[in-house]
Protein backbone atom coordinates (compact mmCIF):
# COMPACT_ATOMS: atom_id res chain seq x y z
CA UNK A 1 0.00 0.00 0.00
CA UNK A 2 2.83 2.45 0.88
CA UNK A 3 4.57 1.66 -2.41
CA UNK A 4 1.43 2.64 -4.39
CA UNK A 5 0.95 6.01 -2.55
CA UNK A 6 4.55 7.26 -3.08
CA UNK A 7 4.40 7.69 -6.89
CA UNK A 8 1.12 9.59 -6.51
CA UNK A 9 2.66 12.01 -3.98
CA UNK A 10 5.63 12.65 -6.30
CA UNK A 11 3.31 13.51 -9.18
CA UNK A 12 1.26 15.95 -7.02
CA UNK A 13 4.44 17.64 -5.78
CA UNK A 14 5.75 18.10 -9.33
CA UNK A 15 2.40 19.62 -10.40
CA UNK A 16 2.47 22.14 -7.55
CA UNK A 17 6.04 23.22 -8.34
CA UNK A 18 5.17 23.72 -12.02
CA UNK A 19 2.15 25.89 -11.12
CA UNK A 20 4.22 28.10 -8.81
CA UNK A 21 6.92 28.57 -11.48
CA UNK A 22 4.34 29.51 -14.15
CA UNK A 23 2.65 32.02 -11.82
CA UNK A 24 5.96 33.68 -10.97
CA UNK A 25 6.85 33.88 -14.64
CA UNK A 26 3.50 35.57 -15.46
CA UNK A 27 4.07 38.09 -12.66
CA UNK A 28 7.43 39.02 -14.19
CA UNK A 29 5.74 39.66 -17.56
CA UNK A 30 3.20 41.93 -15.86
CA UNK A 31 6.02 43.90 -14.24
CA UNK A 32 7.63 44.46 -17.65
CA UNK A 33 4.31 45.56 -19.15
CA UNK A 34 3.68 48.16 -16.43
CA UNK A 35 7.20 49.57 -16.21
CA UNK A 36 7.49 53.37 -16.17
CA UNK A 37 10.30 55.84 -16.75
CA UNK A 38 11.11 55.68 -13.06
CA UNK A 39 12.49 52.15 -13.60
CA UNK A 40 16.27 51.96 -13.70
CA UNK A 41 16.43 50.68 -17.30
CA UNK A 42 13.89 50.56 -20.12
CA UNK A 43 14.70 48.31 -23.05
CA UNK A 44 14.56 49.87 -26.55
CA UNK A 45 12.27 47.00 -27.50
CA UNK A 46 9.63 47.93 -24.94
CA UNK A 47 6.81 50.15 -26.27
CA UNK A 48 6.57 53.22 -24.01
CA UNK A 49 3.07 53.76 -22.63
CA UNK A 50 1.32 57.03 -23.61
CA UNK A 51 0.88 58.37 -20.09
CA UNK A 52 4.35 58.62 -18.61
CA UNK A 53 5.32 60.99 -15.84
CA UNK A 54 8.53 62.64 -14.74
CA UNK A 55 9.65 64.04 -11.40
CA UNK A 56 8.54 67.65 -10.86
CA UNK A 57 11.96 68.53 -9.43
CA UNK A 58 13.39 68.28 -12.96
CA UNK A 59 11.66 71.58 -13.84
CA UNK A 60 13.71 73.79 -11.55
CA UNK A 61 16.91 72.00 -12.52
CA UNK A 62 16.11 72.53 -16.21
CA UNK A 63 15.79 76.31 -15.86
CA UNK A 64 19.02 76.50 -13.86
CA UNK A 65 20.78 74.82 -16.79
CA UNK A 66 18.89 76.90 -19.40
CA UNK A 67 18.61 80.43 -17.94
CA UNK A 68 17.64 82.08 -21.26
CA UNK A 69 14.24 80.41 -20.91
CA UNK A 70 13.70 81.41 -17.28
CA UNK A 71 10.97 83.86 -18.35
CA UNK A 72 8.71 80.91 -19.16
CA UNK A 73 9.23 78.88 -15.98
CA UNK A 74 5.90 79.89 -14.41
CA UNK A 75 4.00 78.94 -17.58
CA UNK A 76 5.80 75.61 -17.80
CA UNK A 77 4.99 74.75 -14.17
CA UNK A 78 1.32 75.67 -14.74
CA UNK A 79 1.28 73.50 -17.85
CA UNK A 80 2.63 70.37 -16.14
CA UNK A 81 0.54 70.77 -13.03
CA UNK A 82 -2.46 70.73 -15.31
CA UNK A 83 -1.14 67.59 -17.04
CA UNK A 84 -0.01 65.88 -13.79
CA UNK A 85 3.60 65.97 -15.01
CA UNK A 86 2.87 63.65 -17.90
CA UNK A 87 5.01 63.88 -21.01
CA UNK A 88 3.07 65.76 -23.70
CA UNK A 89 5.53 66.01 -26.61
CA UNK A 90 6.07 62.27 -27.08
CA UNK A 91 3.93 59.73 -28.86
CA UNK A 92 5.04 56.26 -27.78
CA UNK A 93 8.81 56.28 -28.43
CA UNK A 94 9.22 59.33 -30.66
CA UNK A 95 8.45 63.08 -30.81
CA UNK A 96 4.76 63.65 -31.51
CA UNK A 97 3.17 65.28 -34.55
CA UNK A 98 2.57 68.46 -32.54
CA UNK A 99 6.24 68.55 -31.57
CA UNK A 100 7.25 68.40 -35.23
CA UNK A 101 4.76 71.16 -36.06
CA UNK A 102 6.30 73.33 -33.36
CA UNK A 103 9.82 72.67 -34.65
CA UNK A 104 8.79 73.79 -38.13
CA UNK A 105 7.21 76.95 -36.71
CA UNK A 106 10.35 77.79 -34.76
CA UNK A 107 12.42 77.35 -37.92
CA UNK A 108 10.21 79.88 -39.71
CA UNK A 109 10.17 82.79 -37.25
CA UNK A 110 11.30 85.20 -39.96
CA UNK A 111 8.17 84.39 -41.91
CA UNK A 112 6.18 85.62 -38.91
CA UNK A 113 7.99 88.94 -38.94
CA UNK A 114 10.11 88.00 -35.92
CA UNK A 115 13.74 89.09 -35.78
CA UNK A 116 14.99 86.90 -32.95
CA UNK A 117 17.23 83.90 -32.31
CA UNK A 118 15.63 80.74 -30.91
CA UNK A 119 17.28 80.00 -27.55
CA UNK A 120 19.30 76.76 -27.42
CA UNK A 121 18.63 76.12 -31.11
CA UNK A 122 21.54 73.66 -31.28
CA UNK A 123 19.95 71.48 -28.58
CA UNK A 124 16.63 71.64 -30.35
CA UNK A 125 18.17 70.60 -33.67
CA UNK A 126 19.86 67.58 -32.06
CA UNK A 127 16.52 66.39 -30.68
CA UNK A 128 14.93 66.43 -34.11
CA UNK A 129 17.91 64.99 -35.94
CA UNK A 130 17.05 61.67 -34.27
CA UNK A 131 13.29 62.17 -33.89
CA UNK A 132 12.46 59.55 -36.52
CA UNK A 133 14.22 56.85 -34.55
CA UNK A 134 13.16 55.07 -31.38
CA UNK A 135 13.62 57.76 -28.77
CA UNK A 136 12.60 57.26 -25.18
CA UNK A 137 11.09 60.35 -23.52
CA UNK A 138 13.70 62.63 -22.02
CA UNK A 139 13.03 65.29 -19.40
CA UNK A 140 15.37 67.88 -20.91
CA UNK A 141 13.91 67.50 -24.40
CA UNK A 142 10.38 67.59 -23.01
CA UNK A 143 10.95 70.77 -21.01
CA UNK A 144 12.86 72.42 -23.85
CA UNK A 145 9.92 71.91 -26.22
CA UNK A 146 7.45 73.27 -23.68
CA UNK A 147 9.62 76.31 -22.98
CA UNK A 148 10.07 77.00 -26.68
CA UNK A 149 6.33 76.66 -27.24
CA UNK A 150 5.84 79.54 -24.78
CA UNK A 151 8.72 81.41 -26.44
CA UNK A 152 6.92 81.06 -29.79
CA UNK A 153 3.54 82.08 -28.35
CA UNK A 154 5.18 85.04 -26.63
CA UNK A 155 6.88 86.29 -29.79
CA UNK A 156 4.26 85.48 -32.43
CA UNK A 157 0.93 85.68 -30.61
CA UNK A 158 1.40 87.99 -27.61
CA UNK A 159 4.11 90.43 -28.70
CA UNK A 160 5.72 93.04 -26.48
CA UNK A 161 4.63 93.33 -22.86
CA UNK A 162 1.85 95.81 -22.18
CA UNK A 163 4.06 98.01 -20.01
CA UNK A 164 6.35 98.61 -22.99
CA UNK A 165 3.47 99.29 -25.39
CA UNK A 166 1.96 101.79 -22.98
CA UNK A 167 5.30 103.57 -22.78
CA UNK A 168 4.90 104.08 -26.53
CA UNK A 169 1.43 105.56 -26.10
CA UNK A 170 -0.60 102.46 -27.01
CA UNK A 171 -3.64 102.16 -24.72
CA UNK A 172 -5.89 99.92 -26.79
CA UNK A 173 -6.99 96.88 -24.75
CA UNK A 174 -4.64 93.93 -25.05
CA UNK A 175 -6.05 90.51 -25.79
CA UNK A 176 -6.26 88.03 -22.94
CA UNK A 177 -5.30 84.46 -23.74
CA UNK A 178 -4.09 81.47 -21.77
CA UNK A 179 -1.45 79.80 -23.89
CA UNK A 180 -1.52 76.86 -21.50
CA UNK A 181 -5.14 76.25 -22.48
CA UNK A 182 -4.38 76.91 -26.14
CA UNK A 183 -1.70 74.22 -26.10
CA UNK A 184 -4.27 71.84 -24.63
CA UNK A 185 -6.48 72.49 -27.65
CA UNK A 186 -3.57 71.87 -30.01
CA UNK A 187 -2.64 68.61 -28.31
CA UNK A 188 -6.23 67.43 -28.72
CA UNK A 189 -6.36 68.62 -32.34
CA UNK A 190 -2.84 69.05 -33.81
CA UNK A 191 -4.04 70.67 -37.05
CA UNK A 192 -4.96 73.79 -35.06
CA UNK A 193 -1.32 74.85 -34.90
CA UNK A 194 -1.45 75.47 -38.66
CA UNK A 195 -4.80 77.25 -38.37
CA UNK A 196 -3.87 79.94 -35.88
CA UNK A 197 -5.81 82.74 -37.58
CA UNK A 198 -7.96 83.10 -34.47
CA UNK A 199 -4.96 83.94 -32.32
CA UNK A 200 -3.99 87.30 -33.85
CA UNK A 201 -5.94 90.20 -35.35
CA UNK A 202 -6.73 89.35 -38.99
CA UNK A 203 -4.68 92.23 -40.46
CA UNK A 204 -1.57 90.41 -39.22
CA UNK A 205 -2.01 87.59 -41.73
CA UNK A 206 -2.50 90.00 -44.63
CA UNK A 207 0.71 91.78 -43.70
CA UNK A 208 2.46 88.41 -43.40
CA UNK A 209 1.66 87.67 -47.04
CA UNK A 210 3.04 91.06 -48.07
CA UNK A 211 6.18 90.44 -46.02
CA UNK A 212 6.77 87.26 -48.00
CA UNK A 213 6.24 89.14 -51.27
CA UNK A 214 8.57 92.01 -50.36
CA UNK A 215 11.28 89.63 -49.16
CA UNK A 216 10.99 87.86 -52.50
CA UNK A 217 11.62 91.16 -54.28
CA UNK A 218 14.60 91.77 -52.02
CA UNK A 219 16.12 88.41 -52.87
CA UNK A 220 15.77 89.08 -56.60
CA UNK A 221 17.62 92.39 -56.23
CA UNK A 222 15.38 94.18 -58.73
CA UNK A 223 14.48 97.13 -56.47
CA UNK A 224 16.70 99.97 -57.66
CA UNK A 225 16.72 103.67 -56.75
CA UNK A 226 15.16 106.07 -59.22
CA UNK A 227 17.55 108.73 -60.49
CA UNK A 228 16.20 112.24 -59.94
CA UNK A 229 16.98 115.20 -62.15
CA UNK A 230 16.88 118.09 -59.72
CA UNK A 231 16.27 120.53 -62.55
CA UNK A 232 12.89 118.91 -63.23
CA UNK A 233 10.21 120.07 -60.79
CA UNK A 234 7.46 117.76 -62.05
CA UNK A 235 6.47 115.24 -64.72
CA UNK A 236 3.18 115.46 -66.63
CA UNK A 237 1.50 113.34 -69.27
CA UNK A 238 3.53 113.37 -72.47
CA UNK A 239 6.85 114.19 -70.80
CA UNK A 240 9.87 112.07 -71.71
CA UNK A 241 12.79 111.15 -69.44
CA UNK A 242 14.88 108.19 -68.37
CA UNK A 243 13.39 108.84 -64.92
CA UNK A 244 9.96 108.00 -66.36
CA UNK A 245 11.26 104.60 -67.49
CA UNK A 246 12.65 103.94 -64.00
CA UNK A 247 9.36 104.96 -62.38
CA UNK A 248 7.56 102.56 -64.73
CA UNK A 249 9.86 99.72 -63.70
CA UNK A 250 9.29 100.51 -60.01
CA UNK A 251 5.51 100.54 -60.36
CA UNK A 252 5.67 97.22 -62.19
CA UNK A 253 7.59 95.68 -59.28
CA UNK A 254 5.04 97.01 -56.78
CA UNK A 255 2.17 95.75 -59.00
CA UNK A 256 0.75 99.22 -59.54
CA UNK A 257 0.92 98.52 -63.29
CA UNK A 258 0.53 95.15 -64.97
CA UNK A 259 3.38 95.35 -67.49
CA UNK A 260 6.60 97.26 -68.09
CA UNK A 261 6.83 98.58 -71.65
CA UNK A 262 10.24 100.16 -70.86
CA UNK A 263 8.93 103.38 -72.40
CA UNK A 264 10.47 106.66 -71.24
CA UNK A 265 7.31 108.58 -72.22
CA UNK A 266 4.70 109.38 -69.56
CA UNK A 267 1.63 107.75 -71.10
CA UNK A 268 -1.88 106.82 -69.93
CA UNK A 269 -0.82 103.34 -68.78
CA UNK A 270 1.74 104.88 -66.44
CA UNK A 271 -0.78 107.51 -65.29
CA UNK A 272 -3.13 104.71 -64.17
CA UNK A 273 -0.30 103.21 -62.12
CA UNK A 274 0.58 106.60 -60.62
CA UNK A 275 -2.99 107.07 -59.41
CA UNK A 276 -2.99 103.61 -57.85
CA UNK A 277 0.38 104.27 -56.23
CA UNK A 278 -0.75 107.62 -54.82
CA UNK A 279 -3.93 106.12 -53.41
CA UNK A 280 -2.06 103.46 -51.45
CA UNK A 281 0.58 105.91 -50.20
CA UNK A 282 -1.92 108.62 -49.14
CA UNK A 283 -1.01 111.27 -51.71
CA UNK A 284 -3.58 113.50 -53.39
CA UNK A 285 -4.97 111.81 -56.48
CA UNK A 286 -3.68 113.64 -59.52
CA UNK A 287 -1.43 112.57 -62.39
CA UNK A 288 1.44 114.98 -61.72
CA UNK A 289 4.66 113.31 -60.52
CA UNK A 290 6.53 115.48 -58.01
CA UNK A 291 9.93 114.95 -56.31
CA UNK A 292 8.13 113.93 -53.07
CA UNK A 293 6.43 111.07 -54.94
CA UNK A 294 9.75 109.83 -56.29
CA UNK A 295 11.30 110.19 -52.82
CA UNK A 296 8.60 107.88 -51.45
CA UNK A 297 9.36 105.35 -54.20
CA UNK A 298 13.04 105.56 -53.25
CA UNK A 299 12.48 104.43 -49.67
CA UNK A 300 14.82 101.39 -49.47
CA UNK A 301 13.10 98.04 -49.80
CA UNK A 302 14.59 96.85 -46.50
CA UNK A 303 12.97 99.83 -44.77
CA UNK A 304 9.60 98.91 -46.25
CA UNK A 305 10.11 95.36 -44.97
CA UNK A 306 10.84 96.72 -41.49
CA UNK A 307 7.69 98.84 -41.64
CA UNK A 308 5.63 95.75 -42.44
CA UNK A 309 7.20 93.89 -39.51
CA UNK A 310 6.62 96.82 -37.13
CA UNK A 311 2.92 96.83 -37.99
CA UNK A 312 2.67 93.05 -37.68
CA UNK A 313 3.88 93.58 -34.12
CA UNK A 314 1.13 96.14 -33.50
CA UNK A 315 -1.43 93.62 -34.76
CA UNK A 316 -0.32 91.22 -32.02
CA UNK A 317 -1.54 93.70 -29.43
CA UNK A 318 -5.11 93.72 -30.70
CA UNK A 319 -7.69 91.10 -29.78
CA UNK A 320 -8.75 89.05 -32.79
CA UNK A 321 -12.31 89.53 -31.51
CA UNK A 322 -12.29 93.13 -32.85
CA UNK A 323 -13.23 91.86 -36.31
CA UNK A 324 -16.38 90.16 -34.98
CA UNK A 325 -17.84 93.14 -33.10
CA UNK A 326 -21.42 93.95 -34.16
CA UNK A 327 -20.56 97.63 -34.49
CA UNK A 328 -17.18 99.33 -34.64
CA UNK A 329 -15.69 102.71 -35.45
CA UNK A 330 -12.00 102.35 -36.28
CA UNK A 331 -9.70 105.34 -36.81
CA UNK A 332 -6.18 104.86 -38.16
CA UNK A 333 -4.21 107.99 -37.25
CA UNK A 334 -1.44 107.80 -39.92
CA UNK A 335 -4.06 107.13 -42.62
CA UNK A 336 -6.21 110.07 -41.43
CA UNK A 337 -9.16 107.79 -41.96
CA UNK A 338 -12.27 106.57 -40.12
CA UNK A 339 -14.09 103.35 -40.99
CA UNK A 340 -17.52 102.42 -39.63
CA UNK A 341 -18.42 98.72 -39.50
CA UNK A 342 -21.85 97.28 -38.84
CA UNK A 343 -22.15 93.53 -38.29
CA UNK A 344 -18.69 93.07 -39.75
CA UNK A 345 -19.53 94.94 -42.95
CA UNK A 346 -17.80 98.17 -43.94
CA UNK A 347 -20.52 100.84 -44.11
CA UNK A 348 -18.58 104.13 -44.30
CA UNK A 349 -15.06 105.42 -44.94
CA UNK A 350 -14.35 109.04 -44.08
CA UNK A 351 -11.31 111.30 -44.05
CA UNK A 352 -10.47 112.73 -40.64
CA UNK A 353 -8.26 115.39 -39.10
CA UNK A 354 -6.21 114.24 -36.09
CA UNK A 355 -4.06 115.89 -33.44
CA UNK A 356 -0.94 117.86 -34.25
CA UNK A 357 2.44 116.44 -33.25
CA UNK A 358 2.32 118.70 -30.19
CA UNK A 359 -1.24 117.53 -29.39
CA UNK A 360 -1.12 113.88 -30.37
CA UNK A 361 -4.40 111.98 -30.65
CA UNK A 362 -4.20 109.17 -28.10
CA UNK A 363 -4.26 105.49 -29.16
CA UNK A 364 -7.05 103.96 -27.05
CA UNK A 365 -10.63 102.68 -27.16
CA UNK A 366 -13.92 103.52 -25.47
CA UNK A 367 -17.63 103.01 -26.10
CA UNK A 368 -19.59 105.71 -27.89
CA UNK A 369 -22.62 106.51 -25.74
CA UNK A 370 -24.01 109.85 -26.94
CA UNK A 371 -24.61 111.93 -30.03
CA UNK A 372 -24.90 115.68 -29.39
CA UNK A 373 -26.65 117.76 -32.03
CA UNK A 374 -26.00 121.52 -32.32
CA UNK A 375 -23.32 121.30 -29.61
CA UNK A 376 -21.73 124.03 -27.55
CA UNK A 377 -17.97 124.07 -27.65
CA UNK A 378 -16.68 124.28 -24.10
CA UNK A 379 -13.24 125.75 -24.62
CA UNK A 380 -10.56 123.72 -22.77
CA UNK A 381 -8.56 125.69 -20.23
CA UNK A 382 -5.33 125.08 -22.13
CA UNK A 383 -6.77 126.64 -25.30
CA UNK A 384 -8.35 129.45 -23.30
CA UNK A 385 -5.01 130.27 -21.69
CA UNK A 386 -2.79 129.87 -24.75
CA UNK A 387 -5.08 131.16 -27.53
CA UNK A 388 -8.33 132.86 -26.47
CA UNK A 389 -7.01 135.18 -23.74
CA UNK A 390 -4.03 136.38 -25.85
CA UNK A 391 -6.46 137.00 -28.73
CA UNK A 392 -8.78 138.95 -26.40
CA UNK A 393 -5.87 141.11 -25.30
CA UNK A 394 -5.29 142.11 -28.92
CA UNK A 395 -8.97 142.34 -29.91
CA UNK A 396 -11.64 142.97 -27.22
CA UNK A 397 -14.33 141.95 -29.73
CA UNK A 398 -12.78 138.50 -30.32
CA UNK A 399 -15.47 136.62 -28.36
CA UNK A 400 -18.32 138.49 -30.05
CA UNK A 401 -16.82 137.81 -33.46
CA UNK A 402 -16.59 134.05 -32.71
CA UNK A 403 -19.99 133.84 -31.01
CA UNK A 404 -18.48 132.97 -27.62
CA UNK A 405 -19.72 133.63 -24.10
CA UNK A 406 -18.69 133.20 -20.49
CA UNK A 407 -20.65 130.43 -18.77
CA UNK A 408 -20.13 129.10 -15.26
CA UNK A 409 -16.63 130.53 -15.09
CA UNK A 410 -15.60 129.14 -18.47
CA UNK A 411 -15.77 130.19 -22.10
CA UNK A 412 -18.00 128.37 -24.55
CA UNK A 413 -18.96 128.87 -28.18
CA UNK A 414 -22.67 128.88 -29.01
CA UNK A 415 -24.20 126.29 -31.38
CA UNK A 416 -24.27 127.17 -35.06
CA UNK A 417 -22.59 126.60 -38.42
CA UNK A 418 -19.41 128.44 -37.33
CA UNK A 419 -19.06 126.46 -34.10
CA UNK A 420 -15.63 124.77 -33.96
CA UNK A 421 -17.38 121.42 -33.39
CA UNK A 422 -19.67 121.95 -36.36
CA UNK A 423 -23.23 120.68 -36.14
CA UNK A 424 -22.71 117.39 -34.29
CA UNK A 425 -20.32 115.59 -31.98
CA UNK A 426 -20.00 111.94 -31.02
CA UNK A 427 -19.04 111.20 -27.42
CA UNK A 428 -17.26 108.14 -26.05
CA UNK A 429 -16.41 109.26 -22.47
CA UNK A 430 -12.72 108.89 -21.68
CA UNK A 431 -9.94 110.41 -19.58
CA UNK A 432 -8.26 111.83 -22.68
CA UNK A 433 -11.08 114.30 -23.46
CA UNK A 434 -11.12 113.05 -27.07
CA UNK A 435 -14.26 112.78 -29.20
CA UNK A 436 -15.38 112.90 -32.84
CA UNK A 437 -17.00 115.99 -34.28
CA UNK A 438 -17.98 117.96 -37.35
CA UNK A 439 -16.07 121.12 -38.33
CA UNK A 440 -16.71 124.26 -40.37
CA UNK A 441 -13.16 124.01 -41.78
CA UNK A 442 -14.03 121.56 -44.57
CA UNK A 443 -10.99 122.55 -46.66
CA UNK A 444 -8.65 120.73 -44.28
CA UNK A 445 -9.96 117.36 -45.45
CA UNK A 446 -8.41 117.98 -48.86
CA UNK A 447 -4.90 118.21 -47.40
CA UNK A 448 -2.55 115.23 -47.70
CA UNK A 449 -1.31 115.62 -44.13
CA UNK A 450 -4.21 116.20 -41.79
CA UNK A 451 -2.70 116.60 -38.32
CA UNK A 452 -4.19 119.98 -37.35
CA UNK A 453 -6.38 119.49 -34.26
CA UNK A 454 -5.73 119.79 -30.53
CA UNK A 455 -6.27 116.03 -30.17
CA UNK A 456 -9.93 115.49 -31.02
CA UNK A 457 -10.89 113.96 -34.35
CA UNK A 458 -12.75 115.96 -37.00
CA UNK A 459 -14.87 113.88 -39.37
CA UNK A 460 -15.39 114.76 -43.05
CA UNK A 461 -18.71 112.86 -43.23
CA UNK A 462 -20.47 113.55 -39.91
CA UNK A 463 -23.99 113.52 -41.37
CA UNK A 464 -23.46 110.12 -42.96
CA UNK A 465 -21.97 108.78 -39.72
CA UNK A 466 -24.91 110.03 -37.63
CA UNK A 467 -27.41 108.48 -40.04
CA UNK A 468 -25.67 105.11 -39.98
CA UNK A 469 -25.40 105.04 -36.18
CA UNK A 470 -29.11 105.84 -35.78
CA UNK A 471 -30.28 103.80 -38.77
CA UNK A 472 -32.09 101.19 -36.66
CA UNK A 473 -33.37 103.65 -34.06
CA UNK A 474 -37.08 104.31 -34.67
CA UNK A 475 -36.82 107.66 -32.90
CA UNK A 476 -34.72 109.05 -35.75
CA UNK A 477 -34.71 109.39 -39.52
CA UNK A 478 -32.53 111.50 -41.86
CA UNK A 479 -34.98 114.43 -41.75
CA UNK A 480 -35.06 114.57 -37.94
CA UNK A 481 -31.28 114.29 -37.79
CA UNK A 482 -30.86 117.20 -40.23
CA UNK A 483 -33.35 119.27 -38.22
CA UNK A 484 -31.56 118.59 -34.91
CA UNK A 485 -28.19 119.46 -36.43
CA UNK A 486 -29.41 122.86 -37.65
CA UNK A 487 -31.74 123.75 -34.76
CA UNK A 488 -29.21 125.84 -32.86
CA UNK A 489 -30.36 124.12 -29.64
CA UNK A 490 -27.99 121.64 -28.05
CA UNK A 491 -29.60 118.17 -27.92
CA UNK A 492 -28.02 115.16 -26.22
CA UNK A 493 -29.17 111.71 -27.30
CA UNK A 494 -28.03 108.55 -25.46
CA UNK A 495 -27.47 105.66 -27.86
CA UNK A 496 -29.51 102.54 -27.26
CA UNK A 497 -26.55 100.40 -28.30
CA UNK A 498 -23.02 101.46 -27.40
CA UNK A 499 -20.50 101.41 -30.24
CA UNK A 500 -16.82 100.57 -29.57
CA UNK A 501 -14.45 103.22 -30.91
CA UNK A 502 -10.87 102.09 -31.59
CA UNK A 503 -8.20 104.67 -32.35
CA UNK A 504 -5.15 102.87 -33.71
CA UNK A 505 -1.78 103.61 -35.26
CA UNK A 506 -0.73 101.60 -38.34
CA UNK A 507 1.75 102.85 -40.93
CA UNK A 508 1.28 99.77 -43.13
CA UNK A 509 -2.14 98.31 -43.89
CA UNK A 510 -3.54 95.78 -46.37
CA UNK A 511 -7.05 96.59 -47.60
CA UNK A 512 -9.88 94.22 -48.50
CA UNK A 513 -8.55 93.95 -52.06
CA UNK A 514 -5.16 92.78 -50.85
CA UNK A 515 -3.44 96.09 -51.69
CA UNK A 516 -0.67 97.21 -49.34
CA UNK A 517 -0.83 100.84 -48.18
CA UNK A 518 2.02 102.78 -46.59
CA UNK A 519 1.34 105.90 -44.50
CA UNK A 520 3.61 108.59 -43.15
CA UNK A 521 4.75 107.96 -39.57
CA UNK A 522 3.15 111.21 -38.42
CA UNK A 523 4.11 110.82 -34.74
CA UNK A 524 7.50 109.15 -35.43
CA UNK A 525 6.62 105.97 -33.55
CA UNK A 526 7.95 103.30 -35.90
CA UNK A 527 11.61 103.89 -35.07
CA UNK A 528 11.08 103.47 -31.33
CA UNK A 529 9.16 100.23 -31.81
CA UNK A 530 11.71 98.92 -34.31
CA UNK A 531 14.47 99.41 -31.72
CA UNK A 532 12.63 96.99 -29.43
CA UNK A 533 11.67 94.24 -31.86
CA UNK A 534 14.81 94.01 -34.00
CA UNK A 535 16.96 92.23 -31.45
CA UNK A 536 19.43 90.08 -33.39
Amino acid sequence: MKKSILPIMVIVLLFLLTSIFCKNNNNKKEIVKTATLKSAVISQDVIVPKMLTFDSTFVQAFFIKNPELKKYQTDVITLYRKHQYNYIWYDKNRISEVGNFLYNKLNNLEGEGIDAVVPYKDKLDRIFQTSGENQNPNEDAELLLSSLYFFYADKVYRGLDSDKTEEMGWYLPRKKQSYVDYLGSILAQPSLINKDESEVYGQYYRLREQLKKYRGMDQKGEWKPIEVDRKVKSFKLGDSSKTIAQIRQHLYLTEDIQSDSKSAVYDDALATGILKYKKRTAFNLDKVILPKHIAAMNVPLKERIKTIMVNMERCRWLCSCVSSLKGLIFINIPAYQLTYFSKGKKELVSNVVVGKVMNKTVVFSADMKYIVFSPYWNVPNSILRKEILPALAKNPNYMVKHDMEWFDGRVRQRPGPENSLGLVKFLFPNNNAIYLHDTPSKNLFDEEKRAFSHGCIRVAKPVELANLILKDDKAWNPEKIAEAMSSGVETWYPLKNKIPVYIGYFTAWVDDDGILHFYEDVYNRDKQLASLIFTK
